[in-house]
């Protein structure tokens, strides 16, 4: 499978609490922080679900 990189890239305040649960099950604690996961339906799905705070490095 192929990894990803996620980027936080906005704030998370004000941001409703399952958005920031799926934040930090993708290990987003910070702002510009950076994690690394396979490309799995489950992870592109998180992904898609807070798309506007996060960016995907390839």
């Amino acid at each position: 499978m192929a990894t990803i990189k996620i980027k936080q890239i906005k704030s998370r305040i004000k941001c409703p609490k399952n958005q920031k649960r799926t934040l930090d099950a993708l290990g987003l604690r910070k702002m510009n922080q950076i994690v690394e996961h396979e490309a799995t339906p489950s992870i592109l799905g998180m992904v898609a679900k807070v798309k506007h705070l996060v960016s995907v490095i390839e």
